[in-house]
């Protein structure tokens, strides 16, 4: 006969064990870098697993309104310095618009059913006629690729280039006006290191913007493969006419072109304004505003 625990020693070992687990979901939470790496395991899950199309309508709508509020955010900084950290979230956030991506492509040809989202998008941009939509979509396409991301890429490589040519030039003006004394110590210490961060993060920005213009190169290869791939599998597998498996399968390549181009396009935006933001001022730890060399 097995020995029965007492009550009391049962409810005090799952309360133990749920201190722990408390413990250590909040020391996780604590660690940005954990929390980055279990963000990006999961991107990485998205281009692997088959999602339901309702998870596909939330991560859709996720995307958009991150890309909302970025946009935002570059309309209002009044330094790149203060949103130094884009470099990296243009990083995540072009890996999640891809892992999303793949992730509508699998649903789009394996069940011809990618979410309500895609639909609409694809519907209202279709408007009824199958060719205008597509021509509108196309012009769309491109102007986000050839004008923007290329723009904006160029705008990042220059401001890269000329902030490190640059930097020597300003470090000895700092050091210029501190042997005349018109900034002290710790001003000077201040204004090279706003000079040693807009260096990097300007280089972090060319670098970053590498992967908006492959992003936006994969969609352009990811609407073939779908209208194809979708026509192909819908009048040999599924038993579609050519006409019907055309027309509901353009829809959906629409719409899922759509929601991933308009993230895009905001994100190629947000970078271009950023990179072409110009600040003149700079404010020291005492609070006392200086112009820049």
């Amino acid at each position: 006969m097995k020995p029965v625990l007492p009550i009391n020693t049962i409810s005090n070992w799952k309360s133990r064990m749920n201190q722990r687990s408390l413990e250590l979901l909040r020391r996780i939470g604590e660690r940005k870098d954990i929390m980055l790496a279990v963000l990006l395991l999961a991107i990485v899950f998205m281009m692997v697993l088959p999602l339901p199309p309702v998870a596909l309508d939330i991560l859709i709508a996720i995307n958009m309104t991150i890309s909302v509020v970025l946009l935002m955010m570059a309309v209002y900084i009044n330094s790149p310095l203060q949103f130094s950290a884009f470099p990296a979230v243009l990083l995540i956030t072009t890996l999640f618009r891809l892992a999303l991506s793949v992730s509508t492509t699998r649903m789009i040809l394996l069940q011809a059913d990618a979410g309500q989202i895609v639909y609409t998008f694809g519907n209202f941009v279709v408007g009824g006629n199958l060719v205008v939509g597509i021509v509108i979509f196309l012009i769309i396409t491109i102007v986000q690729f050839l004008v923007i991301t290329k723009g904006s890429e160029r705008v990042a490589e220059v401001s890269a280039r000329f902030s490190l040519d640059a930097m020597p030039g300003k470090q000895m003006s700092i050091d210029g006006d501190m042997r005349a004394g018109v900034i002290d110590v710790h001003e000077a210490r201040e204004r090279r290191s706003i000079i040693e961060k807009e260096s990097q993060m300007f280089g972090s920005m060319d670098g970053a913007m590498k992967f908006v213009k492959g992003d936006a190169i994969a969609g352009l290869i990811i609407i073939f493969v779908n209208i194809l791939g979708g026509v192909t599998i819908g009048v040999t597998q599924k038993g579609l006419a050519a006409a019907e498996a055309l027309q509901l399968y353009s829809i959906l390549t629409v719409g899922d072109g759509m929601v991933s181009q308009v993230p895009a396009l905001l994100i190629a935006i947000t970078a271009g304004i950023i990179v072409t933001r110009v600040s003149s001022e700079g404010v020291c730890r005492s609070g006392y505003r200086y112009r820049r060399p």
